[in-house]
């Protein structure tokens, strides 16, 4: 008895259907507005997120300001204390102002925000920025 099933051209023109169809329905879905991957957080939520990072789970971002190139830079500081501290914020890095690195920080801030003013808020300035995360 000669055994019958389905040839390897056949296997192999049914998983190439396959292919194009994924892909077809891939492309409709990426039109339409769909995301792969994992959401990106906004400026806001990613410099708060490095603002507690670098000054504790207490921070909070009192001001923002958009800068170039997916930067902000803006005013931190400890939730409940007056003191505020300028940072610039990158997606993968922050600088803050009273860093004893403040040459690179003066170099950020004029590349990425010229036209902010990296001198200490004042009361009226303070400006609590409220990030859901």
């Amino acid at each position: 008895m000669a055994r019958r099933g389905i040839g390897t051209d056949q296997k192999i023109a049914v998983l190439g259907a396959a292919v194009l169809l994924l892909g077809a329905l891939s492309l409709v879905a990426l039109n339409q507005g769909a995301r792969f991957g994992p959401k990106q957080a906004t400026p806001a939520e990613r410099a708060l997120s490095q603002v507690k990072a670098q000054m504790g789970p207490g921070a909070e971002v009192r001001y923002l300001e958009t800068g170039k190139r997916r930067a902000v830079c803006g005013y931190a500081g400890i939730a409940g204390q007056k003191p505020a501290v300028a940072f610039v914020s990158r997606p993968n890095r922050i600088l803050m102002g009273d860093d004893p690195l403040g040459a690179e920080f003066a170099e950020m801030k004029a590349q990425f925000c010229p036209g902010f003013n990296p001198a200490r808020p004042t009361a009226k300035a303070s400006v609590t920025t409220t990030v859901q995360g």
